[in-house]
């Protein structure tokens, strides 16, 4: 485990001193009202299966998943469903939740947990488990991961669960500490994981810095019915994306004679939570989250209910310093905008922010200097200034969507580009479109 393995171009060294600090988290107050969004996955909306004025119990199954990239939405307090709400985000799309005020006793909150054997079940007994309570991926984009699973069903080669545990955003504060926290339920949500896919080996990937993460997770594991390997990376921008991850996976298993096979990468708050829906038939109730940024006046990582108004959270973390400039969700280098502070945490909330003049994101755009920043960090080689300025009518000469389109949107460019630019951004919807 001495090898550190890095992928061999561009990247950052990514920091952020409005970053809350990575020691332990605080529990966040209960909602009086919780705000339960429909869609918290890539897929279709979520079919609502209760009613305005119906009661519910904290954990009971309130809107039904339809179809592949959709996943069950569960009730995460107990109380009555008081309304239905709808709201634009940022890039005009439309959410709309269901509104449950808090009222009677908990189910789950403080009880002694009922444990489910699970060593008996078959990967589709399991896959089923996942898929009925929600489990998504909740670092990334929400996939639903009974869709990931039953991909592999039909994988001809061997399958290799990767346990990405790489921080190489500071914003990843939050899996880190709930990685740390929660070290047994993320070690057996591994050993669930791989025996829902059938895998052949788990190999738990680590950026040199966290290397202690490894230990805890190996002696947490114990004897596993897998092979198991630790992997250390670097910790540059972005690492952590599938395409550099399985850059440095690929040049690990040719080193050691290897076979990984087909690769299904997991982090540690769906690997908990995976834990949570087996052994505890328990659905994505809460969400460890880093709230910080320059306007925000006490920044720490809280364990919230899903459901949380990010305002409530705000208010928690001691209010703004000052009024900010950008409100937004996930890290401020790739984050989504928030629009309204009643938007509510989800299930793939890992981070919010609140930014001052001068954060990452929150700056003003100007001119073009032709520095060339953007094309030393780019990790696939790609000119960022010239395919903005292709694009954007500010060159003549013709813009190449194909080439766009091996852009795969980490936003290194974006983060070094002195003048504000959406080089990334910009490259990423060109290609999406083709033209």
């Amino acid at each position: 485990m001495k090898t550190v393995y890095l992928f061999h171009r561009g990247g950052i060294r990514y920091t952020d001193s409005t970053v809350p600090p990575r020691n332990s988290s605080a529990a966040a107050f209960l909602p009086g009202l919780s705000v339960i969004p429909l869609v918290q996955h890539i897929g279709n909306r979520a079919n609502p299966v209760v009613a305005v004025g119906d009661r519910v119990s904290e954990g009971m199954l309130i809107g039904r998943g339809q179809g592949m990239g959709s996943a069950n939405i569960h009730a995460t307090v107990p109380g009555r469903v008081v309304r239905t709400v709808s709201w634009k985000m940022a890039g005009g799309l439309t959410n709309d939740a269901l509104v449950i005020k808090m009222e009677g006793g908990f189910e789950k909150l403080g009880k002694t947990e009922e444990i489910f054997p699970w060593q008996g079940l078959s990967s589709f007994e399991l896959q089923r488990i996942i898929a009925e309570f929600g489990i998504v991926e909740m670092e990334g984009s929400g996939r639903p991961v009974s869709d990931m699973l039953y991909a592999l069903n039909s994988a001809k080669d061997s399958v290799t669960l990767v346990v990405r545990c790489v921080f190489d955003d500071p914003w990843l504060a939050a899996d880190y500490v709930l990685c740390k926290e929660r070290s047994a339920a993320v070690a057996e949500g591994i050993r669930i994981a791989a025996r829902a896919g059938r895998m052949s080996r788990i190999i738990i990937v680590l950026s040199w810095r966290e290397k202690e993460l490894g230990t805890m997770l190996t002696a947490a594991l114990g004897n596993s019915e897998f092979p198991v390997d630790l992997v250390l990376t670097g910790a540059r921008y972005p690492q952590r994306n599938r395409r550099e991850l399985e850059l440095v996976l690929r040049r690990f298993a040719k080193k050691e004679g290897v076979k990984l096979g087909s690769l299904l990468a997991l982090g540690p708050a769906t690997l908990a939570a995976i834990h949570d829906a087996v052994k505890l038939r328990k659905p994505i109730l809460d969400r460890y989250v880093a709230v910080g940024g320059s306007a925000i006046k006490k920044p720490q990582v809280m364990k919230v209910r899903i459901g949380t108004r990010i305002g409530e959270i705000f208010e928690e973390c001691g209010g703004f310093v000052d009024k900010p400039r950008r409100i937004g969700s996930g890290s401020p280098l790739l984050g989504r905008t928030v629009v309204d502070l009643d938007e509510p945490v989800i299930k793939t909330s890992f981070a919010i922010f609140a930014a001052l003049s001068g954060q990452i994101g929150s700056s003003g755009q100007s001119k073009c200097i032709g520095c060339g920043e953007c094309r030393a960090v780019c990790p696939v080689g790609l000119d960022p200034e010239l395919l903005y300025k292709c694009r954007n009518g500010l060159d003549n000469r013709e813009f190449k969507p194909g080439r766009a389109a091996e852009c795969h949107g980490c936003g290194c460019c974006e983060l070094v580009c002195p003048s504000a630019l959406p080089l990334s951004t910009s490259i990423i919807r060109s290609a999406l479109r083709g033209n």
